[in-house]
């Protein structure tokens, strides 16, 4: 384990914040904030420090993965939601950050519709973890976590 001032940053992508109340049956019945409080404890038992942000936008998310390693962040985990599926944008943000990255997704988007089962930013990431619902997260904070310490 690092030490506790490893920064880490976690990005909900579009809707996310409607977590709860849409689609339940495919996304669970829990928030963003008791989400948030998992990824949080789970990210604490491996020594880091999340910060964590929602965006419905892809600019913004466009942004502040840009300007990750800057603010001190050593990885990202990331859930680019509908965005995985079209946003180049972000695939190039991640690609030029050059730090470790872990791609989530609540549902497995592999035995969905046929347009989520690519993912245009899986080949920029360390890896993906989908299909687990919230349980996706705690498996990419300790995914992160191991990728940290091998490096």
């Amino acid at each position: 384990m690092k030490n506790n001032k490893d920064k880490v940053l976690v990005i909900h992508g579009p809707n996310l914040n409607l977590l709860g109340q849409r689609e339940t049956d495919i996304y669970g019945k829990f928030s963003i904030d008791s989400l948030n409080k998992e990824i949080t404890a789970q990210a604490a038992k491996h020594g880091l420090n999340p910060e964590i942000i929602q965006s419905n936008h892809e600019g913004e998310i466009v942004d502040i993965i840009g300007q990750s390693k800057d603010k001190g962040f050593k990885g990202i985990i990331i859930n680019p939601a509908a965005y995985t599926h079209t946003s180049v944008a972000i695939r190039d943000a991640i690609s030029a950050t050059n730090l470790p990255v872990v791609e989530v997704h609540l549902s497995n988007i592999y035995a969905r519709e046929d347009f989520r089962k690519t993912s245009l930013t899986a080949s920029v990431v360390n890896g993906q973890i989908s299909g687990f619902g919230k349980h996706s997260y705690t498996l990419a904070v300790q995914a992160l976590a191991f990728v940290l310490k091998r490096d």
